[in-house]
């Protein structure tokens, strides 16, 4: 009953006594010590897993560069500098969204006339109006670009008005309704003809601009209708000249008649392309209805 009882309890040995048994070296073997580096067994410290984000239960990421490198080596900060996002726009992996017509590679710069959100500064300062009105007969070009930016209602509407005026004296059956007529009589003629000059240059104006912009032009309203009257009242004015003295059937000012309308037409086609940054000939074919209408109003009244 002993030796049975032995056997028994040899056979039925614990879960607990197995595991320790197998801990335990052979016999006659002695466990070697640990090399000069490694720590004391109990004091080794384990490399611990990457964290990202602070958090434990993340997944690890292998093969990461700025893990587990040589020693002594200093690992870079994250992407997007320090305490950066690492989940920002231009990282690794993360790009940015672009809107449509937008350059992605330019300085933000680029002018677009009339156009309310660029920083785009103008082209140059403001011109007097002494310089406005010599600019646009001797150099068109550079003050047409140097103004596109600035309304010039001031010198428009004045230069305009005084236009409106004279003009009553460059037909002849008006001139002399005009001298014929008492004084009470004549200035209201006078200045309402002041005034529907300044009307009909608003409205041609706006009508230029309107075409500008459906031609894909990006130019302001303003400095737009302000150019065309100033265009359309300087280059009438050598024919308005001599007409008043003359008469309107004369062929000094038939011919001048014709050769200021060419410049007129030369002139908002340059103003136009400037203004809206298009080719001549968009820009001629928006300022083709004022033309015909100077044409036919002013010119064909006394060619």
């Amino acid at each position: 009953m002993a030796g049975f009882r032995i056997g028994r309890g040899r056979d039925n040995r614990t879960p607990r006594q197995q595991p320790q048994r197998q801990q335990q070296q052979p016999y006659g073997q002695q466990q070697a010590a640990p090399p000069p580096q490694q720590q004391p067994y109990g004091q080794q410290q384990w490399p611990q897993a990457p964290q990202y984000g602070g958090q434990q239960d993340e997944p690890e990421y292998f093969g990461d560069p700025y893990q587990g490198g040589r020693p002594g080596r200093q690992a870079p900060p994250p992407h997007g500098g320090p305490g950066g996002d690492p989940y920002a726009n231009n990282n690794p992996g993360h790009t940015q969204a672009f809107s449509v017509n937008e350059d992605p590679y330019g300085d933000g710069n680029t002018y677009r006339g009339g156009d309310t959100h660029t920083n785009a500064p103008p082209s140059g300062p403001r011109l007097h109006w002494k310089q406005l009105l010599s600019g646009i007969v001797m150099r068109p070009g550079p003050t047409f670009m140097q103004m596109r930016d600035y309304p010039v209602w001031g010198p428009a509407l004045v230069v305009t008005f005084i236009y409106g005026m004279l003009a009553v004296f460059g037909f002849d059956k008006a001139r002399e309704d005009v001298i014929n007529a008492t004084l009470s009589n004549a200035i209201p003629i006078v200045l309402s003809t002041g005034v529907a000059f300044i009307i009909c240059g608003l409205v041609l104006g706006a009508v230029t601009h309107t075409l500008a912009r459906q031609l894909g032009g990006t130019g302001s309203w303003q400095p737009t209708i302000g150019l065309s009257m100033l265009i359309m009242s300087i280059t009438d004015a050598p024919r308005l000249l001599f007409a008043m003295f003359l008469g309107g059937e004369n062929a000094l000012v038939q011919v001048l008649g014709w050769a200021t309308w060419v410049a007129a037409g030369a002139l908002f086609t340059l103003m136009v392309s400037k203004s809206h940054d298009l080719p001549w000939p968009k820009a001629l074919g928006a300022s083709a209805i004022q033309l015909i209408a100077l044409l036919s109003l002013i010119k064909l009244g006394t060619i």
